[in-house]
């Protein structure tokens, strides 16, 4: 039956499932080009992402006019309607979040918080990766997200002289641990909303996937950084540092309210492992040196010698190599003032958005608008259903919230009105590039859900039937690669997991958890993770060289993921909650 004759009112296009010879296996080689000429773009070509988005964008729009059959004016709009998502509140929110970050460069205080991290842990970059790249980067993705914790941390890194391709690699790939959580469970209350699950089930659920992957990343990462010596050497301090996060994490999802999961997981292990490190000191490894100071009241911070991975292979990529990084900071003996003074800038951001959500300010002035000309102009033929567009407008949202904490810490760090304004023209140079590449990509993740595609894609996952908790966390996977959001991935395939779950007789808040836990491991290759990640560093223009740094990485953690689902569908079944 053709899907777009007898169609309701108002309906101009009902999505075809199988338009390619009415074959589910054809339908879905022709659905999965735009997402696999977005990748071969950044991973083989190694071109810029915005480049690459635009490739996958042009792919898209040309597959879904001339195969799926959507009429091209419709597919423009839907384009729009991603965009603008795009725009606001994503990138409003990453926006503000890195003009604190300048404001916290321009202050001083970003140079005090590295002189922190400088007179308060141990003289090891495998270490200072541990508090810095993990702890600290779940923090700032519990508040934020949306790619600013890899742009602020990747800085912080760097500035502690770590290269610029090695400190976004291991940010990108620690990331992972508390994304499902992010922006206050932002994620978690939306895959409840569409899949008509309890919030606090699914949160339940992701809280006893995500604890173990928390746990492993830290002797994952350091392994890839170090070798195996290194996790012998450091055995102790790793197992504190993932293991406090993923106990914070598993007890607070599960009895205390996922909302807060990240923050107090993070919190947890930022304090944990400091105060670890206070009283057990690892034998000092000259490779892994992080300071060298010279004489007299100055010093140098520089990278030690080159990394060694487990087989002693360089992994520094060439032009690391060969040149030593060095960066100047001044030496001041009163740590305690300037130590805590470097905590400013995040301390008020935290509070203004805890309290912000907590206390309903977000809800005040929200309009639900209902897109011209594409709000129940497409019919879901899996759902039998009009598909809604409406675009939420919160004028005193997220973004708005990390603003006001951006100007409280410029009053209170009395930066001048010139030098906050030249910090918001700053963020403008510094994020232009990376606002266009997210609009694009989020366009086609738009396009690809109206058109039908997605739910193609979604169909031919869904149909491996016995194995499909061994791939589940794939449809996760690939949403959250096109939108660079978790929420969006919930949005995106939350129900049609639940759909293929009772479908096949396996566990529905299993599946629809995992398509959550599944998109973490989307986010380290994400072109808008990436492109906002390069934003602070000089990478701009190079993002496929870090999509492939991390590429191979988001599909071990994604096929572990599903190994883990398979055995908690069909042995470790106590585990699910109900």
């Amino acid at each position: 039956m053709n899907p777009t004759l007898a169609l309701p009112a108002g309906i101009l296009f009902a999505q075809p499932l199988t338009p390619v010879a009415n074959s589910l296996l054809l339908s879905f080689l022709v659905a999965i080009v735009p997402i696999a000429v977005a990748l071969v773009m950044l991973g083989v070509f190694r071109r810029p992402a915005w480049q690459a988005s635009l490739s996958g964008l042009v792919a898209g729009f040309a597959i879904a006019v001339a195969v799926w059959g959507m009429p091209a004016g419709l597919a423009l709009n839907a384009v729009g309607a991603g965009m603008m998502l795009a725009l606001i509140p994503v990138m409003w929110i990453v926006f503000n979040a890195l003009l604190l970050y300048n404001i916290a460069v321009k202050s001083g205080r970003f140079d005090q918080f590295r002189q922190w991290m400088l007179d308060h842990l141990p003289d090891d970059r495998r270490l200072v990766l541990l508090v810095v790249a993990f702890s600290f980067g779940c923090l700032l993705e519990g508040i934020s997200g949306f790619g600013t914790p890899v742009a602020i941390t990747s800085a912080l890194l760097i500035g502690l002289g770590f290269p610029a391709l090695e400190a976004l690699t291991f940010t990108l790939i620690f990331n992972t641990a508390p994304v499902a959580f992010g922006a206050l469970g932002v994620p978690i209350t939306v895959l409840g909303a569409v899949t008509s699950l309890p919030a606090a089930t699914l949160g339940a659920m992701v809280g006893r996937q995500l604890p173990f992957f928390a746990l492993l990343l830290p002797f994952y990462s350091v392994g890839m950084y170090g070798g195996w010596r290194s996790i012998r050497e450091l055995f102790p301090a790793l197992l504190v540092s993932g293991g406090s996060f993923a106990l914070a994490q598993f007890v607070t999802s599960n009895f205390l309210g996922y909302q807060l999961t990240d923050v107090l997981s993070s919190l947890t292990s930022l304090i944990v492992t400091i105060g670890f490190l206070k009283v057990w000191k690892p034998r000092p490894n000259p490779a892994f040196a992080m300071v060298r100071v010279g004489a007299g009241s100055g010093g140098s911070v520089r990278a030690g010698g080159p990394v060694k991975s487990g087989n002693g292979a360089d992994c520094a990529e060439a032009g690391d190599a060969a040149v030593a990084v060095a960066v100047k900071i001044e030496r001041n003996h009163d740590t305690h003032r300037i130590g805590y003074g470097g905590w400013l800038p995040w301390l008020v951001v935290s509070a203004v958005v805890i309290f912000w959500v907590h206390a309903g300010v977000a809800a005040i002035g929200d309009v639900k608008v209902k897109w011209p000309g594409l709000h129940n102009a497409v019919y879901m033929t899996l759902y039998h259903k009009p598909y809604a567009a409406i675009w939420d407008f919160q004028p005193l949202g997220t973004g708005t919230a990390i603003l006001l904490a951006a100007i409280i810490t410029a009053l209170w760090t009395r930066l001048s009105v010139r030098d906050f304004f030249g910090c918001v023209a700053g963020t403008w140079k510094q994020t232009r590039i990376a606002i266009v590449t997210v609009m694009m990509i989020v366009g086609l993740a738009y396009l690809l859900n109206y058109s039908g595609m997605s739910y193609t894609l979604g169909m031919g996952v869904a149909s491996t039937g016995a194995l499909f908790p061994l791939v589940s966390a794939t449809l996760g996977w690939v949403a959250v690669f096109l939108s660079g959001s978790d929420t969006s991935g919930n949005a995106l395939f939350g129900n049609l997991q639940v759909v293929a779950a009772r479908q096949l007789h396996l566990d529905p808040v299993l599946m629809a958890a995992t398509n959550s836990s599944g998109g973490v491991m989307g986010k380290m290759i994400s072109p808008q993770n990436i492109a906002t990640g390069v934003s602070t560093t000089d990478l701009k223009g190079q993002e496929g060289v870090v999509f492939a740094r991390t590429f191979w990485h988001s599909i071990l953690l994604t096929l572990l993921l599903g190994v883990l689902v398979f055995l908690q569908q069909h042995v470790l079944s106590w585990m699910i909650p109900h």
